[in-house]
């Protein structure tokens, strides 16, 4: 692990003194990514963290943005809220201004200062849900669809594929216990008043490897679908339990965390047919990533890890989360003038609207009052070689997801 963190932040070095010659000091906009490679999210950063500066790389290559040009820092954090916070604070004396910890305990830690310091903090897929408020949190971003927004277009998948009714029908969820399992409980709750189908929740403890006892009561159970929710290595023991167990993968519908490593570790052709909530769209195909592939790896040879991972689920994933960041770069430098500063990007992310960098992800609109965007994912299916949209990208129960985020939120002001 410590050759692979000594690799990944060698590069991160290499890759920023590569973009040096091309870069005005003063037409520069930083980004910090100070994230986990050690510890909790080592199954999902280091390829986050390369589509992230892949795609800022690309933009460089290409000229910048609105006159402006990108240039980063990466720290390993260990998912320790101290090491995040030294890090930010001395990624901010080097320039930075926009951050993405890529952890939620680090993210958290550093929210109250980014508010108070007037820097943005990007939160897509962790982090606080009630992030979506703007109102109360103009300096945190989520980009993408929170937890209680994953959950309502899961439960309208499975809706729709009950043609319309879920009157009777049972649905479990199995998730690690964990604040982050426990999220989406609340929200499933109220759908099942709604909706009438009958709800349980099954709790395994971390790191979940050891899942048995609970996939026996959720047998017990006799769920008609079942939602999974956990993520890294836990995941792929949640599907595999499935199958011992006997249940229909086509009726096993994971939180956005389930990519082509995990479908490998059960066996690609024995995981076909589980679901999963998609935030982007993996693969080689979109132009966006064929350019990565021929602008920043063949032709310039400053690829930010290794070329086998450009596509990967969580690779787009980090395309899709600082893609946004630049479209506000480009609005500030057309529409709100001289110089771009950190204040006017935050005012420029929310006049983003419509915007799906050609396709790759849902189409987001960021409102001064919404900062997730709308909430849009869609539901893709293993087909034992790769992953396959069964939906378009959608949103739903959006009024049950706003109840909870001016709750939580109301809570947070609550206790300043």
């Amino acid at each position: 692990m410590r050759s692979r963190l000594a690799w990944v932040l060698t590069l991160a070095l290499a890759a920023g003194l590569a973009a040096m010659p091309a870069l005005a000091q003063d037409k520069v906009i930083t980004f910090g990514f100070p994230v986990d490679y050690t510890r909790v999210y080592v199954f999902v950063s280091e390829e986050w963290t390369q589509g992230m500066v892949d795609y800022l790389t690309l933009m460089n290559l290409k000229g910048g943005v609105g006159g402006y040009t990108f240039d980063w820092r990466v720290v390993d954090t260990g998912n320790e809220p101290q090491r995040g916070i030294e890090a930010y604070e001395r990624f901010r004396r080097e320039g930075a201004s926009i951050f993405n910890f890529i952890s939620t305990p680090v993210s958290n830690a550093v929210a109250p200062r980014a508010m108070e310091d007037g820097v943005i903090l990007l939160m897509p897929f962790h982090g606080r849900s009630d992030a979506a408020d703007g109102q109360t949190f103009p300096w945190l971003f989520s980009l993408g669809a929170n937890y209680w927004s994953q959950a309502t277009v899961i439960i309208q998948h499975i809706l729709d594929s009950e043609g319309g009714s879920l009157q009777g029908k049972r649905i479990g969820l199995v998730h690690i216990d964990s604040p982050f399992g426990r999220e989406p409980i609340p929200v499933l709750q109220e759908l099942s008043r709604r909706l009438g189908f009958e709800f349980e929740s099954f709790a395994f403890p971390s790191p979940g490897t050891e899942q048995s006892s609970t996939w026996a009561q959720v047998r017990r159970f006799r769920p008609d679908w079942v939602l999974l929710w956990s993520a890294g290595p836990s995941q792929s023991v949640g599907v595999r339990e499935a199958i011992r167990n006997g249940f229909p993968l086509d009726r096993l519908v994971s939180v956005i965390w389930l990519d082509e490593k995990d479908m490998n570790i059960v066996g690609a052709a024995q995981a076909r047919g589980v679901k999963r909530f998609e935030a982007a769209v993996p693969g080689r195909e979109h132009p966006v990533v064929q350019e990565i592939l021929e602008k920043v790896y063949r032709e310039a040879g400053q690829g930010f890890g290794s070329i086998d991972n450009v596509g990967s689920t969580y690779y787009v994933v980090g395309i899709a989360s600082v893609a946004p960041v630049v479209e506000a770069v480009r609005i500030a430098a057309e529409r709100l003038g001289e110089p771009v500063t950190v204040d006017k990007i935050r005012a420029a992310l929310e006049e983003v609207s419509d915007f799906d960098l050609g396709g790759l992800m849902p189409p987001i609109t960021i409102t001064p009052q919404d900062h997730e965007g709308g909430g849009l994912g869609r539901i893709s299916q293993w087909d034992g070689g790769r992953w396959v949209p069964v939906t378009d990208w959608m949103g739903a129960f959006r009024d049950v997801v706003w109840e909870m985020v001016y709750e939580s939120s109301a809570q947070f002001r609550q206790g300043q």
